[in-house]
């Protein structure tokens, strides 16, 4: 399938699931879909191969992102894999300032590539999130949000992120339907004093009775 059959599949699938994406970000998604599903021929980075089950899982889920991000946000994708969702934001909002992060260096340079054959300029960490996020604290350029898809259970995120979430301004974090017990879990291990967790959104997960949240976790007012 070559690019513009891609777009129009791509289209398409949006338009069925009722996902409001323009026209010239629709033109992106597909420059980066191809180059995503050629390196996966390599790397396990993706299960959604097909038009249907990108626009249905990973458009989707970035698309809940957007209405929570502010103008100009500079945001870290933490376990970025493929690129999903820090690439598809940058996308869909171009006014943001991501950067993507992931600690298997393979994974970051596989993305590295990705961004740059999609036509994107998106800077590529190959190191944890929670080095990067520390290092960059106190400085002016630190990361207002955190993005998180599909990295680890609550309990890890705050083992990793909690003592850090004055260097931060806060973290998205999608999840399926078991976010509430894994909240319970992390609580009845001493996490989660520092930082409120609340669910801000909500959509159906395509061919399932369940549901993806997302959740904004952030430090504490004294």
């Amino acid at each position: 399938m070559n690019d513009s059959d891609l777009a129009g599949a791509l289209a398409a699938a949006c338009g069925r699931l009722g996902l409001d994406v323009k026209p010239d970000a629709i033109q992106g998604l597909a420059a980066y879909a191809a180059s995503l599903w050629s390196w996966n021929e390599r790397l396990n980075l993706t299960r959604h191969t097909t038009a249907e089950s990108f626009a249905a899982r990973d458009v989707a889920d970035s698309l809940a992102l957007v209405p929570h991000l502010a103008a100009g946000e500079r945001l870290l994708d933490v376990g970025t894999g493929g690129g999903v969702p820090g690439v598809i934001l940058a996308i869909l909002r171009p006014d943001l300032k991501v950067e993507l992060a992931d600690s298997v260096a393979k994974k970051a340079r596989a993305v590295a590539e990705i961004v740059k054959e999609s036509g994107l300029r998106i800077p590529v960490h190959a190191a944890a999130a929670q080095e990067i996020v520390a290092a960059r604290g106190k400085r002016p350029d630190r990361f207002d949000t955190l993005v998180v898809r599909a990295v680890a259970p609550l309990e890890k995120l705050l083992r990793w992120f909690e003592p850090l979430c004055s260097s931060y301004g806060r973290m998205l974090v999608i999840k399926g339907p078991r976010w509430e017990a894994e909240k319970a879990e992390a609580r009845g291990k001493g996490l989660g004093k520092k930082v409120s967790i609340r669910r801000i959104a909500s959509w159906p997960i395509p061919e399932s009775h369940n549901e993806s949240v997302l959740l904004e976790i952030k430090a504490r007012a004294d």
